[in-house]
């Protein structure tokens, strides 16, 4: 057949079983080819996997592409083509995907040690990185380190600063940690944001503002 109006697409994907079914069966071979060319030319991650490895994938990205298209056919605006628009969620459904299955092993767990809030160090990355410091220099960023230790511990309680850790310093996806905590992505974002405002007030009181860590750190 032709190719489908924007208006068509939505018609038929909404229609009774016979016109629907042949409809969703485009969309699927619609979406699969996007995401293929997707994880083919985009990811040079998957660059090792062989291309029916690659196909395997994109055909059962596909699957749950789909689905999240049909749940959200009443925010298509007709803005762009309804493949297009299609495709878009599709590659995004692939990229939630493959960051999961980066963190399929991570486990708060990690975050702590015998119960103990596992101290910052001045063997950061943000620290080794800098310019190498005067003695002057090096004793007050070491005093600064202490603080925020002892800000991390006192400020925080042990779920916040787990969220704070795994969101914001190890840069582990909102959607993850908040099945690994038992929350939702929503609750998780305000559980950092609250982390961020204590610890960040807790500092300040110390006479530590954002502004003089960031120029004692600087490179």
């Amino acid at each position: 057949m032709s190719e489908r109006t924007n208006q068509q697409w939505l018609s038929d994907l909404t229609g009774p079983a016979d016109v629907q079914e042949p409809a969703l069966q485009a969309l699927s071979a619609r979406l699969q080819r996007g995401i293929y060319y997707y994880l083919s030319r985009e990811r040079s991650d998957l660059s090792q996997l062989s291309a029916q490895e690659i196909t395997q994938m994109a055909e059962d990205l596909a699957q749950d592409a789909v689905l999240r298209v049909l749940e959200n056919l009443d925010s298509f605006r007709g803005d762009s083509r309804f493949t297009t628009w299609a495709t878009k969620i599709a590659v995004r459904v692939a990229i939630s995907d493959l960051r999961r299955a980066r963190y399929k092993d991570f486990r708060l767990d990690d975050v702590t040690a015998e119960d103990e809030l596992l101290p910052m160090t001045a063997s950061s990355p943000s620290i080794t990185q800098s310019s190498s410091p005067t003695p002057e220099n090096a004793a007050e960023r070491q005093d600064v380190m202490d603080k925020i230790n002892l800000a991390l511990q006192e400020a925080l309680t042990v779920r916040q600063y787990e969220a704070l850790d795994a969101v914001a310093v190890k840069g582990i996806p909102l959607e993850v940690v908040a099945e690994q905590m038992g929350t939702n992505r929503n609750a998780l974002y305000k559980l950092v944001h609250d982390a961020r405002r204590k610890l960040r007030s807790y500092l300040e009181a110390q006479g530590l503002s954002i502004a003089y860590m960031l120029e004692l750190f600087q490179d």
